[in-house]
């Protein structure tokens, strides 16, 4: 996105997530968490970033679809139109296989259509992300329910491979008295009724029970409904709420009366047998439970009471697994073995709500369609194989004071509807993202904290391949201190794993010597000549070290806006920096010169190149290039057009042969 690369954004966006236009809009960003940019003002917008890209596909005439893999033969059903079961899709498709879902609804989404409001995800913009995955030749079957209108034993008969993806659907309650009352909802119960435009007979004073999204989402509902008291009650205080607090501060300025540190005791009924008022436990903070949260714990003799027409509750979902021939877990949802995703029914897999006891958010169900497609693929190929999580290096020695030196720049403001414009319908509250300028402007915030060479890393590939568990070597290790500022290469020591590469490729194919090997034992390292930096070591920026280096010691010093990762087309060209004829491997992604290699095959230079072959490859990109013909006249230059350059040059060389013979001329370009 800082490149203005918007459509190649979008490709990287969706190698792993389907659904980028739904998730801006929605996903509570835990990503977000882990960016660095927060230790100095705020973290990257990557929702919003995503919502960018995702919005400028949605309005393109010629949108991307992911390329199809050949017909593998084999058929795929899943159970379950939500995230999970579309991105299962999405994943299979992409690999050949047919893909049928099976969706109880009238319409695919699951979660993110029928337990999200318009207001945050307008339903148009998620039936156009499934319009994608239907144009990639998954087919969705709606208004069919597993188990009543086809029995489940008839598709784990006729598919190869069974997924499901049923989600959380029923709505858990508090277990107090009274819950049997009329005018007591679920809150998904809630949120679906709405959505479908089913008759609720919704008073003027309701109050929702729970802490998360689900409970904003009702509470902020209600409002829009015209509800005239809207309570939220929670026992524990906002800071502990699981739901984003951008939600609850949205929800109290659209007039929610936030009831915490208070748990319903009894919700008491009047002559009819409805909802007449809530008697509520006021509750305080004591110690820290298995979650890390304070637990609230009751105040004795203390309580309240509230006057209500409907009591929402919104504190938790179960599944529905009954008509599933398989193990179960305690609480009655599917079992399956977590590395293989594996029911106790072969060929039948799970992932995302429906199982192990586990609530997820929209992306961490993706998450589980992305590891489970990848086992189900091997499933149908006769092979058995287990996720295994890629070993990542963390570190925790990185604070503000590692950052200290960069300048404080927050997000670009994200204009919504104000509360007063919000409370009266169901328009979506943030209904434009980002500007092209400003989705710029926050990719640039990026610090690019990474290691630039991941892509590149000879070592970590390696070690996935062949199971390294660095742990097992772990201990103390020395931080080199080191200042260098070379044009054209990047060098960082702490990432030298001392194989010795770059020394024997300067001195011994190069002839320079420009680094070497530095004290003996656990202190060896390699340095410049005399320790110099190593522009000042007799270095010719021929960039043979880098070439070697298989890790992220030694890096080019890229000349794009932004280094991305992103697979690069290769074609051999010559260098046309002078005559000599180098053959260089030229690496380019759409409009950007990536970076060059010498050829190991070349005839002229076998391998080899000088700086400016290795670096100067972009020098036509370069701004205050010379782009027009110039012809000398007199004691300086004219501009010129290029026939009467082209007939200047066939004259010049015509008389030049004339005069000495034809093998007089040679010609470099």
């Amino acid at each position: 996105i800082a490149n203005g690369e918007y459509e190649e954004a979008l490709e990287l966006v969706k190698d792993k997530i389907p659904l980028p236009a739904s998730l801006g809009r929605v996903c509570p960003h835990p990503c977000e968490e882990e960016c660095r940019r927060g230790l100095i003002d705020e973290p990257v917008s990557i929702q919003w970033l995503k919502r960018f890209v995702a919005d400028q596909d949605l309005d393109d005439i010629e949108r991307f679809i992911p390329e199809v893999g050949e017909d593998t033969g084999k058929s795929v059903a899943i159970i379950g139109g939500g995230p999970m079961g579309l991105s299962a899709a999405y994943f299979l498709r992409q690999m050949g296989h047919a893909v049928t879902v099976f969706e109880s609804m009238p319409k695919a989404g699951g979660m993110l259509r029928y337990g999200i409001p318009e207001y945050r995800l307008p339903k148009e913009v998620l039936d156009d992300e499934i319009a994608t995955i239907e144009m990639m030749g998954a087919e969705i079957i709606t208004n069919t329910k597993v188990g009543v209108d086809i029995p489940f034993e008839t598709i784990h008969d006729e598919y190869d491979a069974v997924l499901l993806g049923i989600g959380a659907w029923i709505s858990t309650g508090t277990g107090c008295p009274g819950e049997d009352a009329d005018g007591v909802i679920g809150g998904i119960d809630f949120l679906r009724k709405v959505v479908r435009n089913e008759p609720i007979e919704l008073g003027k004073k309701v109050a929702i029970v729970g802490g998360g999204n689900t409970a904003m989402d009702a509470c902020r509902t209600a409002v829009r409904l015209g509800a005239d008291e809207v309570y939220n009650i929670y026992r524990r205080t906002k800071d502990e709420m699981p739901a984003d607090m951008v939600e609850i501060e949205e929800a109290e300025e659209e007039g929610v009366i936030f009831k915490n540190l208070t748990n319903p005791l009894e919700i008491v009924k009047d002559e009819n047998g409805h909802v007449k008022e809530v008697v509520l436990q006021c509750m305080e903070l004591g110690e820290p439970d298995e979650s890390g949260r304070r637990r609230p714990v009751p105040i004795e003799g203390k309580t309240e009471t509230i006057a209500l027409d409907n009591v929402i509750l919104a504190i938790g979902q179960a599944v529905d697994a009954s008509i599933f021939d398989c193990d179960k877990t305690r609480k009655g949802a599917i079992a399956y073995d977590k590395e293989t995703f594996m029911t106790s029914v072969p060929g039948v897999f799970a992932g995302g709500d429906c199982g192990n006891d586990k609530i997820s958010i929209a992306v961490e169900a993706i998450a589980d369609a992305k590891k489970a497609t990848d086992i189900i693929d091997a499933y149908l190929a006769g092979e058995t194989v287990k996720y295994e999580q890629p070993y990542f290096v963390t570190r925790d020695d990185i604070t503000e004071k590692t950052f200290e030196d960069r300048e404080k720049m927050c997000r670009p403001e994200m204009p919504q509807l104000s509360p007063e414009q919000r409370k009266g319908n169901f328009s979506e509250v943030i209904p434009d993202g980002y500007t092209p300028e400003e989705a710029e402007q926050e990719a640039n915030r990026c610090l690019e904290c990474g290691c630039h060479d991941y892509f590149e890393c000879k070592l970590i590939d390696l070690a996935h391949q062949y199971d390294v568990e660095p742990s097992r070597f772990a201990g103390d290790k020395n931080t080199i201190e080191y200042d260098d500022e070379h044009p054209f290469i990047v060098r960082d020591p702490n990432k030298c794993i001392l194989c010795g590469l770059c020394v024997r490729v300067c001195d011994e194919v190069m002839g320079i010597g420009a680094l070497g090997l530095v004290n003996r034992g656990f202190d060896t390292v390699v340095k410049p000549n005399l320790e110099k930096p190593l522009i000042k070591s007799g270095c010719i920026s021929c960039g043979q070290c880098v070439s070697v280096c298989p890790t992220g010691a030694l890096q080019e010093n890229q000349s794009v806006a932004k280094e991305v990762p992103v697979k690069t087309d290769h074609t051999l060209t010559t260098c046309s920096f002078c005559s000599v004829g180098c053959s260089l491997d030229l690496e380019t992604y759409s409009d950007m010169l990536v970076k060059a290699n010498p050829d190991k095959e070349g005839p002229v230079n076998a391998g080899l190149s000088c700086g400016k072959g290795k670096f100067g490859f972009d020098c036509s990109m370069l701004e205050g290039k010379l782009d027009t013909p110039m012809i000398k006249d007199g004691d300086g230059f004219r501009y010129t057009d290029y026939h009467e350059a082209f007939v200047m040059v066939a004259k010049k060389t015509e008389a030049l042969a004339t005069k000495y013979g034809k093998d007089a001329v040679a010609v470099a370009i």
